[in-house]
């Protein structure tokens, strides 16, 4: 790789906004997005009552920290600066199969909702990763846990 080739930090960032600008992804989706998710997982007879214990009465900056969070993932804003692990390893009632239902009531809110179809995996290759992370942060790898 040359040095022309070479691109800066903020110049990834740019066009990583620029491809997602692209699909339709702008702060006002996002904000659809996530108010919409979120009564969804409120709705969700599982999620529901984690959800509600975790948060309580804080909907509003839970839902200003979340579009934050999207915006830096799908826009690269940079408006999000939390530490998501510790937020989440204080929930002792998170399990490893929440995740897939988060997921799935996630995709199927993108695909309700998606400015434009290929908005949909732009997201959930982000939305993956982030679970998976999440996952091996509280619950480790499934082969180095230890039989109960």
């Amino acid at each position: 790789m040359t040095d022309s080739q070479i691109k800066s930090a903020a110049e990834r960032r740019l066009q990583a906004r620029s491809y997602a600008t692209s699909l339709g992804i702008n702060e006002a989706y996002i904000s659809t997005l996530v108010d919409t998710f979120y009564e969804r997982v409120l709705a969700d007879p599982v999620l529901g009552p984690i959800f509600d214990k975790a948060i309580n009465d804080n909907w509003a900056p839970h839902l200003k920290t979340m579009k934050a969070f999207w915006a830096s993932v799908a826009l690269s804003t940079g408006q999000y600066s939390g530490k998501p692990v510790p937020a989440h390893k204080k929930h002792s009632a998170i399990e490893s199969e929440h995740f897939a239902i988060w997921l799935s009531l996630f995709e199927q809110t993108l695909k309700d909702t998606a400015p434009s179809a290929d908005a949909v995996p732009y997201f959930m290759e982000r939305a993956n990763r982030i679970a998976q992370s999440l996952q091996l942060a509280l619950f480790g790898l499934p082969s180095l846990r230890q039989p109960n």
